[in-house]
């Protein structure tokens, strides 16, 4: 039985499900699900990611991290996590460049959040040597202090979309008609939890919310107030979600939702409003919301690429030069994606971060 055959016998048989259900089916399923039996990433892949475009980002992100460290007085033994490390390579840079700052590995107990067997064996052949810890879940992370980083992460929890009727709410669902996926509407009903985006929609405007990310944050946020640390949090997305932002990526081309569930990523636009407010209800402080380009710039992206240009050429050179302007340049990552820090109320906010 192919995910979509599964998905089309589960609705005839339960009804529509939330847009939620069918992200989890998708992506999650313990068998059939698109995270859990392949690697997407790369050439070969669906997708590619900031840390397989350039080393550069891994090493900025760690050194940003280890700096964050050092100001809040070293603590040891402490948590250096991931959400989502894809293949390992975010987490391998960062331990390069890290490296010789004074007892930052020996503090260090890696954890890597992770479902996916395929990518946890690849995470293990990236970082043979460091013992990584791996968890199913951001709440099983010790209590200690805790800095971890997410890159691309968020934009692929499952989400759930409401359209606005008046003062209430139709929650957009996915139903079948014939042997096809399709999208349908639940009757307008009251959502006090939406009552606050009456002021800033329209009837007909569709808001999206991710239940899971706030849970996650509220895991990580707390640990970060009560112990110490910082979380680094990449995606694209922006302050306030507005409009369908779902999409499915299959061979490094978008696709139609429904059309193969199983078989290609889906993600969804980050609210980093949710987030941010997450994070405060947990006690922790959050910086300004800041673009990928602004972010790395400040790290000093510029000033690494031309040290490492200083020992290429031709072709080797001409990729480097695409990969910092692939990271940073406004018309490609440097503006869809945003970067924002978690780290505690008392703290200063990590480099490349302003409160």
């Amino acid at each position: 039985m192919t995910p979509k055959q599964r998905l089309v016998e589960r609705i005839r048989h339960d009804g529509p499900i939330s847009i939620a259900s069918f992200m989890h089916d998708c992506l999650l399923h313990p068998t059939l699900g698109y995270y859990t039996t392949r690697d997407p990433l790369g050439a070969d892949g669906d997708f590619t990611t900031a840390p397989e475009i350039s080393q550069m980002f891994g090493e900025l992100l760690g050194l940003a991290l280890a700096q964050s460290w050092i100001d809040q007085g070293r603590p040891t033994p402490f948590t250096l996590a991931e959400l989502g490390p894809g293949r390992g390579t975010l987490m391998a840079d960062l331990l390069r460049a890290t490296h010789a700052v004074p007892g930052f590995h020996q503090a260090a107990q890696i954890a890597l959040i992770e479902a996916s067997p395929t990518l946890r064996a690849k995470q293990a052949l990236a970082l043979a040597g460091h013992a990584p810890e791996w968890l199913q879940e951001a709440d099983r992370l010790p209590d200690r202090p805790l800095f971890i980083i997410a890159n691309e992460f968020f934009d692929a929890l499952p989400i759930r979309q409401f359209v606005r009727a008046g003062d209430c709410w139709q929650e957009r669902r996915v139903g079948v008609s014939g042997d096809d996926l399709v999208f349908g509407l639940t009757e307008p009903t009251p959502n006090p939890a939406l009552a606050y985006r009456i002021g800033d929609t329209q009837d007909g405007d569709l808001i999206e919310t991710c239940p899971a990310a706030s849970a996650i944050i509220d895991a990580v946020a707390r640990r970060i107030a009560s112990h110490g640390g910082a979380a680094l949090i990449v995606d694209y997305g922006d302050w306030r979600s507005l409009g369908d932002t779902l999409q499915a990526l299959r061979h490094h081309e978008t696709t139609d939702v429904l059309a193969s569930p199983g078989e290609a990523d889906l993600t969804a636009h980050v609210d980093f409003e949710a987030l941010a407010t997450a994070a405060g209800a947990a006690g922790c402080a959050h910086s300004r919301l800041t673009t990928q380009g602004v972010f790395l710039e400040r790290l000093g992206i510029t000033t690494r690429a031309r040290a490492l240009a200083g020992t290429l050429q031709g072709a080797a050179l001409e990729a480097l030069i695409a990969a910092h302007r692939r990271l940073t340049h406004p018309d490609e990552m440097g503006n869809l994606f945003k970067t924002l820090a978690l780290f505690p109320a008392e703290s200063v906010p990590p480099p490349g971060f302003d409160r």
